[in-house]
């Protein structure tokens, strides 16, 4: 039989190159690949996960990212609180609550204000014509989202007291179930579920947020993922301006893809898409004033059980 011999010494440097290369291989192995968990509700990150744009940015990055939808901000919040998602969309008031529970919030960037988006709705054919005729009468909303502050602020406006609310707190589904069934006077909601009661239950507006509040929505991460993902949220924030901008160019076109995307009719989408204001903005000191205004008063009104300061959810810091 033919034997094959190798150098001792050949072996010995072959084996030494391989120890060397192992630790290496053994690192790639493990190295852990990054996560972008995002919450979203039914607006312009619809459209972002539909078009799977994001994906294909981040894959170079070694991102993989994954959806969950919500049907209200402080949901949403509560997921960020416990670690289940990095980055979502949310009204003006959910912060708020988030940051006197302990969350580990912080602000990323910031819609344009949409008073039209939100409302008072009562049913066609109610005896409600005035604000005032509020007082005392049971008021469905949803607790701690930007409805909240809303409500509070347009009582204030003409002349009443938090006092003076009557209010039942149920998440949109449910509310729009006692809307229906004449449960509650009347219901206090946002688009798309504002429109789509309009349209489908003949609801009439008795007052939007116009001149009572500004209505931003934010897009918000925890402090700790921007801090290590800088990359990621700015990369994300891109591609949401995009969106916007194309959806402010092409409202009939958008309006139909939100329509797919939420399973709602286009008459609604239409609605919807026609009173928002497009266009995302950095974090800036006089927004975050914004929602101090709000922070304050939920705690003057003993909704939050301490003062905070939103300066400390400012993240990356700000303008």
């Amino acid at each position: 039989m033919n034997r094959i011999s190798i150098p001792r010494r050949r072996l010995i440097q072959g084996a030494a190159a391989a120890a060397i290369a192992l630790p290496s291989f053994a690192s790639l192995a493990q190295a852990p690949a990054r996560q972008f968990r995002i919450g979203n509700q039914k607006g312009t990150l619809n459209i972002l996960k539909g078009r799977g744009t994001l994906e294909k940015r981040l894959a170079p990055l070694g991102v993989t990212v994954k959806w969950t939808e919500f049907t209200a901000g402080p949901v949403q919040l509560e997921a960020l609180n416990v670690g289940s998602i990095d980055f979502g969309d949310v009204g003006e008031a959910p912060p708020i609550f988030a940051q006197a529970a302990g969350a580990p919030l912080a602000y990323v960037a910031a819609t344009q204000h949409r008073p039209q988006t939100e409302a008072v709705l009562v049913p066609k054919g109610s005896a409600i014509k005035t604000v005032a005729d509020l007082k005392g009468k049971k008021i469905a909303l949803n607790k701690g989202s930007n409805v909240h502050y809303f409500i509070v602020k347009l009582f204030e406006k003409h002349g009443l007291s938090y006092a003076d609310l009557n209010l039942a707190y149920l998440p949109p589904a449910d509310a729009r179930a006692a809307f229906e069934k004449g449960s509650v006077d009347a219901w206090v909601i946002w688009d798309p579920f504002l429109a789509a009661a309009e349209k489908s239950l003949d609801a009439r507006i008795l007052a939007d947020a116009t001149g009572v509040v500004g209505n931003r929505a934010y897009y918000f991460s925890s402090l700790d993922y921007v801090a290590k993902n800088a990359d990621v949220l700015a990369i994300a924030v891109e591609e949401l301006n995009k969106v916007d901008a194309w959806g402010a160019a092409n409202k009939g076109d958008l309006a139909a893809e939100l329509a797919a995307l939420w399973g709602l009719p286009k008459p609604v989408a239409d609605v919807t898409v026609a009173r928002t204001a497009y266009g995302i903005t950095p974090i800036t000191k006089a927004i975050l004033a914004e929602q101090q205004k709000i922070a304050d008063t939920f705690f003057e009104l003993k909704l939050i059980p301490k003062k905070i300061n939103v300066l400390e959810a400012a993240g990356a810091g700000v303008a």
